[in-house]
């Protein structure tokens, strides 16, 4: 098939407004938008300023309006607990209205800030969107975060009101969320009025009502027994829609702002001409709603669309095996599907063969994405092999909301080239410059950064701190924003997103990238994911160290193994690499969301203070870090400092 993609993007080039214009014309609009771009609002320009819209009506009325209110809209799969639920978009309304009834009912308005603290349940969603009917700006939490790290988004946003569950569920746990939420209630220094909790069966909470907690399931139905209609808010495209607080942060967090016209405009074009998905079609991003990709890809961007998105409670492997995902796409037909490259690596790992693919039919998928972490060329061709359809890595960030670069299904595939996400998508300009600003020659290693102002659904700001966006973001690089990624891109104009800045080595003054040898790690048929982070020495600066998770049941001597590995990266990247240690673990340290904690694992080897980060998925890996690193005699015995 012949690809669209120059077309398109040349017709983006030539007229930005023109583009953006067009893309708008499908959804509605309160005001319609007539000043496309205001280069004067803002810190870098606004998009749609002037028009009004509203993003949950978009999502639900629009579909509902035009005869589609029995289309399924929302699929539940609990793994965790068998539980399975659907939702038309009649039923998605009803349930939307409600739970805005109740916020109503709270004096929840317009501008006003409401935390959702809440598991993979389809009240997450329904409340985000209610949030949206009502004007009100939500702010997820990642269900299960630390108290400490809640009570500072509480401060940061003022919420007025929290949303949340008594527990989530994990493989073999129940984890308790209220206990959680009442201590960050009560360290928190401005306390949200009222506290809604869904009561779920495998734990239920002790409420406090004199600090006014809520059944959130007995307050949502009163409204549903009344009928209660709430009509959506008009709000200006400009307006927020949702706070997002980044991972990882400590002390004051940084929460990203997304506007309501802008996200939806991007996002709604996105669906169909990135991951090529029509509408009435399933698509699902087995991610959380506690992340941006949950944001995008679960909720808003599927709804937008008209399609069927699947709300997933549950992980790629132990859930009860490493076929779950294939269970999700041969019941639900699932079209396309996005999730994160770690989660194939551990279904490669657990089913290496692939024989667990092979008892579902899956003839009605089409595309694979990854995003997330950088996706490597041996798990990429793995799962191109196993499931016969195009594995596509894509390139974004919380920041940007929406991919960056992307080889479009909808507008037709490019050529593959492994390791490199291909072209930046119509919106974004993406240069590489040296540390000084300057643009270097195709092919060389440098700063990623992308020239202003950036495309609709980008953040606009950092919520209530302009002057932080600007130092953090745009000043380093005057005219562009920096995406804080190391790479390159080739004389085809295709993106190499090597590694955070942070993860380049400077080894006896060779700028090496921690992705380039991850990638070569990766070439090895007994490694099932790996992770290389630059570690202090005093002749060098630094040098590339190796931690390697070999594939189950793979039966040769350890030893053997990392010597193979060590030649692999010296016969591929050369001598200059200096790498020499490898050490075997049995898992990586990650978020939850399954980036690799390098940077931790950095410090530690380093024997350097480090903070526990708030979103670990498994604290103690860290441990089991701490004491290999000991074992091949680096520091290893750093400090942790409290939160």
């Amino acid at each position: 098939m012949q690809s669209d993609y120059k077309k398109v993007y040349e017709a983006w080039q030539n007229d930005p407004e023109a583009f953006w214009r067009e893309a708008a014309e499908p959804l509605f609009w309160f005001k319609p938008p007539e000043t496309i771009f205001s280069a004067k609002d803002g810190v870098y320009g606004r998009w749609f300023a002037g028009a009004e819209t509203n993003t949950c009506y978009n999502c639900i009325d629009r579909h509902v309006a035009a005869g589609r209110g029995a289309q399924r809209a929302l699929i539940f799969d609990s793994a965790m607990t068998g539980e399975k639920r659907f939702f038309s978009f009649d039923q998605l309304l009803e349930e939307v209205q409600a739970i805005a009834a109740v916020l109503q009912n709270l004096g929840v308005g317009k501008g006003d800030r409401v935390v959702i603290y809440m598991p993979m349940v389809p009240e997450a969603i329904f409340s985000m969107l209610a949030c949206a009917r009502l004007g009100a700006i939500h702010s997820v939490v990642f269900g299960g975060f630390a108290a400490h790290e809640l009570a500072t988004r509480l401060d940061d946003s003022q919420a007025k009101v929290v949303i949340s569950a008594s527990c989530g569920l994990e493989p073999g746990r129940v984890v308790p969320y209220k206990p959680l939420l009442d201590q960050a209630v009560d360290m928190a220094k401005v306390k949200p009025d009222c506290c809604l909790v869904l009561q779920r069966d495998q734990l239920h909470a002790a409420l406090r009502y004199e600090h006014g907690d809520m059944d959130f399931a007995q307050a949502v139905e009163v409204e549903k027994v009344k009928g209660t209609a709430v009509a959506c808010v008009p709000v200006a495209a400009t307006d927020p829609l949702y706070v997002l607080y980044t991972s990882g942060t400590t002390g004051q967090p940084k929460g990203v702002v997304r506007d309501n016209g802008g996200h939806m405009v991007a996002l709604y074009w996105s669906m169909r001409n990135i991951y090529g998905v029509l509408p009435g079609e399933t698509f699902w991003a087995a991610s959380d709603i506690g992340w941006v990709v949950g944001h995008s890809y679960i909720v808003y961007g599927p709804l937008l669309a008209g399609n069927a998105t699947v709300v997933f409670e549950g992980k790629p492997v132990g859930t009860p095996d490493a076929g779950t995902y294939w269970r999700i796409i041969q019941d639900y037909d699932v079209k396309s599907m996005f999730t994160a490259p770690t989660a194939f690596r551990a279904i490669r790992r657990d089913d290496p063969q692939g024989d667990l693919i092979r008892r579902y039919d899956l003839s009605g998928f089409r595309a694979l994405f990854l995003a997330g972490e950088r996706a490597d060329s041996e798990t990429i061709k793995w799962a191109e092999q196993q499931l016969n359809v195009p594995v596509i890595d894509h390139w974004w960030q919380t920041e940007t909301g929406w991919p960056v670069a992307a080889n479009p299904a909808g507008l037709g595939f490019l050529p593959v080239k492994y390791g490199s996400p291909a072209c930046p998508m119509p919106g974004y300009t993406v240069e590489v410059v040296d540390d000084a600003g300057h643009p270097v020659a195709a092919g060389t290693l440098g700063n990623i950064v992308i020239k202003l102002p950036l495309p609709p659904g980008c953040l606009v700001s950092f919520w209530n701190a302009d002057e932080r966006f600007r130092s953090t973001c745009l000043e380093e690089f005057p005219g562009y924003y920096k995406t804080a990624d190391a790479g390159l891109i080739d004389e085809d104009g295709y993106i190499f997103v090597m590694a955070r800045t942070d993860d380049i080595i400077n080894c006896a003054g060779h700028r090496l990238s921690t992705g380039a040898m991850e990638e070569v790690c990766a070439m090895h048929p007994d490694v099932a994911e790996c992770a290389v982070i630059g570690v202090a020495d005093a002749l060098k600066g630094q040098i590339p160290c190796g931690f390697l998770v070999l594939k189950h049941r793979v039966e040769r001597d350890p030893r053997l193994i990392s010597r193979e590995v060590i030649d692999l990266v010296r016969t591929e990247i050369g001598p200059v690499a200096a790498f020499k240690a490898v050490m075997i673990v049995e898992r990586l340290p990650k978020t939850r969301s399954g980036k690799i904690l390098r940077g931790t694992m950095q410090k530690i080897a380093d024997g350097m203070p480090w903070n526990m980060p708030a979103t670990i998925d498994d604290p103690a890996i860290l441990d089991e870090i701490r004491d290999i690193l000991r074992e091949n005699g680096y520091a290893g015995n750093p400090t942790m400092l409290s939160a």
